[in-house]
Parts: structure tokens; sequence; C-alpha cells
């Protein structure tokens, strides 16, 4: 049961801290890298796609054998050492540019070796926040969190601009580093002991890595509503990377919207979801922790298909509107799945189960774009947004057959108790 706010923690607190400054500064960063490797090193437009490619690629490669890793050990040292990996990693940046020989490639190798780095660190943090805030507060634990990857994504690209033009581009990297330091020395100070394992447990993970692998496989496809948000998550995010494949080019050349009022669009959607954060405790409460994770999408879900239905002029309104709407349902809904995920499964195998989840929906985001970007070519950006926008309403069925006439996460039933 909800003990009260995780913030009057003083071990939340200092968790909070460390993701507010790391949080913001990987949004700040994340204008500074393509502007450095543009303007300062001249990069093709292939160049450049590589440099982003090999940031995400990682989930697909050692996603799985991460997880099982971070099951058989402590997790808060694997993220202190992710932390301070990229803190060494990015900080390698401004000083080859200082010292005149940073390159693409030294952008690429950094951004792969980054990118592993996350992966330990997404899918540990995501098993090691149910030891510091128990599992009665994830709901409530999970919204701070994602709260602050939000504001981060409002105030950090214009931030971003502005100090890539008063600092440098390689001057801004270098304060990312500065800030995955700030997180490793607050996770640093957590007392909080993360729960021992068993001799049992231990036991059961002596095996060979793939056959742990495929117990975090297996515990996601058998398990009813585990297998209902894999499916559900796994059609919601097909349906974005399709949708964001064609959407600048339809707000551009379709609609022919400015630069600027593509940024307002990208900023409201931003908002909402900073706002959908922050309100879904109290939406927990009022419709059921519970009900809530089916009803966010199904009520919010029909708004995707505003965006293929406009117009230029104010009928461009819709494009706003609709992903606006769309992302509050988005931002709730990933609260409250991920919550309900933390408190199904058993410690010892949140770590797989995690990187299960983590490489399914982010393995997905490939996919879509190359669907996105060929049905794009093939028939045009406003017919390609039709199924993405069906699919969105469509993702939340999975969920709500497994859900029905549940109002509450402690309602939930176990599967292996029947």
């Amino acid at each position: 049961m909800p003990t009260g706010s995780p913030s009057r923690r003083r071990d939340f607190r200092l968790l909070l801290l460390g993701q507010t400054t790391a949080q913001l500064g990987t949004q700040v960063s994340g204008v500074a890298v393509p502007l450095l490797a543009v303007v300062t090193l001249g990069a093709s437009p292939f160049q450049l796609g590589l440099v982003t490619a090999s940031g995400t690629i990682a989930f697909a490669l050692v996603g799985l054998p991460a997880g099982a890793w971070l099951d058989r050990c402590r997790r808060r040292p694997v993220l202190v050492a992710a932390d301070l990996a990229r803190a060494v990693l990015l900080a390698t940046i401004p000083a080859a540019a200082l010292l005149g020989t940073l390159t693409v490639t030294h952008l690429i190798v950094v951004s792969l070796l980054a990118g592993v780095a996350r992966v330990f660190f997404d899918v540990g943090y995501q098993s090691y926040l149910p030891s510091v805030v128990g599992r009665g507060d994830l709901l409530a634990g999970n919204s701070a969190m994602e709260t602050v990857r939000a504001c981060g994504q409002v105030a950090g690209p214009g931030l971003g601009g502005w100090a890539v033009g008063a600092l440098g581009a390689a001057n801004v990297v270098l304060a990312q580093a500065v800030t995955f330091a700030v997180s490793a020395v607050s996770l640093l100070a957590v007392r909080t002991r993360e729960p021992a394992r068993d001799a049992a447990a231990r036991s059961r993970d002596d095996g060979r890595l793939g056959r742990r692998i495929g117990e975090g496989l297996r515990f996601v496809a058998e398990h009813p509503l585990l297998r209902a948000l894999a499916l559900t998550g796994a059609a919601g995010n097909l349906a974005f990377a399709m949708a964001s494949a064609v959407n600048v080019v339809f707000m551009v050349r379709v609609l022919g919207l400015t630069p600027a009022a593509v940024g307002a669009v990208v900023a409201a959607a931003s908002l909402a979801a900073l706002a959908g954060a922050a309100l879904t405790p109290w939406l927990a409460r009022r419709l059921g922790s519970a009900r809530i994770i089916w009803l966010s999408l199904a009520v919010t879900g029909p708004a995707a298909l505003l965006t293929p239905l406009a117009q230029p002029g104010w009928g461009a309104l819709l494009v706003a509107a609709g992903g606006a709407v769309g992302e509050l349902g988005q931002i709730v809904y990933a609260v409250t799945s991920v919550s309900l995920r933390q408190r199904l499964c058993p410690d010892g195998l949140l770590g797989r189960v995690n990187a299960t989840m983590r490489v399914l929906l982010m393995g997905l985001f490939p996919v879509g774009a190359l669907a996105g970007g060929a049905l794009g070519e093939l028939a045009g950006p406003r017919a390609t947004l039709w199924p993405a926008g069906l699919l969105i309403v469509l993702s939340p069925l999975p969920v709500l057959r497994a859900l029905r006439g549940v109002r509450d996460a402690e309602d939930v039933p176990d599967p292996a108790a029947g």
C-alpha cells in the first residue's frame, strides 16, 4: 500500500536530483552533438544518421544480456559505473576538440559506447527504484521521474540552442558529462540497501546466459498481463515510429508550416507530457491505478486521427491538438504500466523482464521508421499517418482485455496463485 509521497525520503530526493541534472544535460546535449557534427565537422546527412543510430542500437545488441546480468548483482554499483562511464566518454569530445583531433568517427564511437552504458543504466534503474521507494509507492516515484524527464524535454532543446551559441557545442557536451558525474555522486549517497539475494535465487541463476535470458522472455510471454502490456506498448511504439518518419515532411511540405511553427507543435506535445506525468497519481486515485492504464490510451488515442485531417492554415492546429492529447495519454500509460510491471515481477527476474520490454519496444523504432518512410515514399505523408493513427486507436485492446473489471493494481490477480 502507498505510504505517502516518496519525495519526503532523503534517498529518493537524491535519485531525483541526479536524474534532474542528467536528463537536462541529455536534452541540452541532444542539440549540441548534431550541431557539433554538422557545423564543426561538416558531417553529411548519412554520417549524422550514423551518429544518431549508434546511440540506440545498443538496446538490440546488449539489452537482453544486460538484464540477465543485472539480476545476478546489486544494481546501484552498476548504475554508478554507467554514469561515470558516460561522463568520461563524453569528456573525450571537448578534449579532442581542444586538441584539434575530433572526428565524426570519434562521435560515432562515443555514441555507441555511451549507448551501451545507457542500456545498463535504464534497465538497472527501473529494477533499482522499487528498492528505494517500496513497491507501494512505485506510481508516485515513477510519476516524479517522468515529470523530470518531461521538464528536460521542454526546457532542454531551447536551452541547448542558446548554450551552443554562447559557449560552443563542445563545451555544452562537457557540461553534460558533468551532469552524469553529479548523478553518480547522488547514487553513491543513497543509504537504502538493496535486498540480499537468497541462496535459492542465486542457485537458480547460476545457469548459462542464454537460459537466464530465456527465463525472462518466458515470464513475459506466459504472464497474461505482461504479455498484454508488451503487445500494447509494441503497437504504440510501432505507430509512433511510423508517424515520426513523415511528421516533419507533412508539416513543412503539406501544411506549409515554418520551422518556428514546427517547434511550437513539438513544444505543445512536450508541455502536455509534463502535465500528464504530474497528473498521473491524481488520475490513478480517481479512476483506479489499473483501470487508468488502458483508459489513458482509449480516451486519448483517437486524437491521433486529427493529424491526417489537418489542412494548411488554421486547420494545421489539428496537428498540435492531436500531438498534445496523444503525448498526455502516452505518458500516463507509461508511468502506470511500468509501475504495475515493477509490482508484478519478482525481484530476481525484474532486470530480465525490464530488459525484455525495453528491447521489444526500442527494437520496433527502426522497424516502424523504415516502414513509415517506405510508405511515405509510395503513398505520401498523409496516407502514412492514417494507418499509424488507426494502430494507436487499437493499441489498448490487449490491456483492456487483460484488466477488464479490475480497478486498482492491488486487485490484479496473480496467475501463479490460480
